[in-house]
């Protein structure tokens, strides 16, 4: 797939009798799915729990937190510019470590995005509700997937459109709130004042709960930023996945400084922390109404909506295209696995049922089944972290050996700053332990690593058999 002058390397992410994707993203689609898939609606919503625990301190939460994003980035973005796959993380875990590595870290995230689509349909079905009263919130998550089944059941150039135009307005919204809030801070907004920094310093200062408000806050931040890897898994059916890659992760560090910690330190100036309005209803919304913004709340429930639909889309593209990566390397049931167009329409359509399947569960056995799956995918990204930075160590002297001239990105410090990165990952392992709640996410998710490993490394072990069984001479 690889579109660089470099001789490439053997095929790994699909079998020779396996059709291959089409490449009908174009640069500017690779592109605006990298700035989009930043903005969540994790950080329209989820932020206001961390800001309510942590207080001003969330601003640092979110900036150790983006900083260990930044170092996965990296090093996912110098392993797929090398080797540009669409399955990504566990095609390289599979060459570094062992195809029960690949086999691990690919369904585990598969199951992840699976619940994250049934997640994103409910929340989006819930604020159709609000505009809508008396209509089922089954019927709106059922519509929602259909469409966007329905576009990735299509040529892949509608995911692409469809990703532009949700990344375009999800940025601008960040983009104009920003504005907003400097013109708020300096003074310069008619109606207001200049706030200083009261609402930073006071009311029990910069970290009012504490190193333990802190540790909350950073646990919130840190799961926030799922969703960008899914420009790895994407740059596969690019026009040019090396300058796609190299580009997304390059960028990485200003548009998480920018609409992350950015988006943080606005609303810590303008609105007390302990402020119940920004739990609630949350911190965008709360900062618009406190700025008297008309309409702040039905405003930011259309961003929120389209970053919940955007999320949808990319979910379901990046589930169904992990699912035919793992199948085409014989890690799956080959049903699933079939092409036709350039698209893996049994995997979209088994990974959107998945999905669905969760929606039902949310409301048939919301108390035990459904949280009991939420729990289990709740600390799976950074085990694909780790699978990341242990896979990129061994692949980056490897390859710096066979073929060096295929590093076009290049993590930086390595090995150290590599080691850094799971350094800091276990220490959130750590902090996960000592909560009660992030504790049965920990234990929940590390069950379900296991399963697969032990899965994986049982059909590593029979395909090893098999491989000796046909060499052996026959007697």
């Amino acid at each position: 797939m690889s579109r660089t002058s470099a001789p490439p390397p053997a095929p790994v992410d699909r079998r020779p009798d396996d059709v291959t994707l089409s490449h009908g993203l174009k640069q500017r689609h690779l592109s605006m799915i990298a700035l989009g898939g930043v903005i969540g609606a994790g950080l329209f919503v989820g932020s206001g729990a961390g800001i309510a625990k942590a207080g001003p301190s969330i601003v640092i939460a979110y900036a150790l937190s983006g900083l260990l994003v930044m170092l996965v980035m990296r090093m996912l973005g110098e392993m797929s510019a090398a080797n540009p796959a669409s399955g990504s993380f566990s095609v390289h875990a599979e060459r570094a470590i062992g195809p029960w590595a690949g086999f691990t870290a690919g369904w585990a995230f598969w199951f992840l995005l699976c619940v994250a689509v049934g997640l994103e349909a409910i929340g989006a079905a819930k604020i159709m509700t609000g505009w809508l009263p008396g209509t089922p919130e089954w019927a709106w998550a059922a519509l929602f997937m259909l469409v966007f089944c329905g576009t990735n059941l299509a040529a892949v150039k509608n995911f692409g459109e469809f990703e532009f135009w949700f990344a375009a307005l999800k940025v601008a919204a960040i983009v104009i709130f920003l504005g907003i809030g400097v013109l708020a801070i300096t003074g310069l907004l008619p109606g207001t004042d200049a706030p200083g920094t009261a609402n930073l310093s006071g009311d029990s200062g910069f970290m009012p709960m504490g190193v333990d408000g802190l540790v909350v806050g950073l646990l919130a931040s840190l799961f926030a930023y799922g969703g960008l890897e899914t420009v790895t898994i994407a740059a596969a059916e690019s026009e040019d996945p090396v300058r796609g890659v190299a580009k997304a992760v390059r960028t990485a560090m200003w548009r998480i400084a920018i609409f992350y910690i950015g988006s943080m330190a606005v609303i810590v100036t303008l609105v007390p922390w302990d402020d119940p309005q920004v739990e609630q209803k949350g911190p965008y919304v709360a900062t618009l109404d406190h700025l008297g913004i008309p309409a702040a709340g039905q405003i930011m429930n259309v961003v929120v909506l389209i970053a919940l639909l955007s999320a949808m889309n990319a979910n379901i593209y990046g589930a169904s295209r992990m699912a035919r990566s793992l199948i085409a390397r014989g890690q799956g049931p080959q049903a699933l696995g079939k092409t036709s167009g350039g698209v893996p329409r049994p995997a979209v359509l088994f990974s959107s049922i998945v999905g669905f399947g969760c929606v039902l569960l949310s409301y048939w056995r919301p108390d035990d089944v459904f949280m009991w799956l939420l729990n289990m995918v709740g600390a799976i990204i950074l085990i694909v972290w780790i699978f990341i930075a242990i896979s990129q160590l061994i692949l980056r002297r490897r390859t710096e050996r066979e073929d060096p001239a295929r590093l076009v990105v290049r993590m930086w410090w390595y090995p150290g700053l590599t080691w850094v990165a799971l350094a800091g990952m276990a220490a959130v392992f750590v902090l996960m332990a000592r909560e009660a709640d992030t504790r049965t996410q920990l234990l929940s998710s590390g069950g379900l690593t296991l399963a697969l490993a032990a899965i994986g490394c049982a059909r590593q072990m029979a395909g090893a058999r098999k491989a000796a069984a046909a060499e052996a001479p026959a007697e």
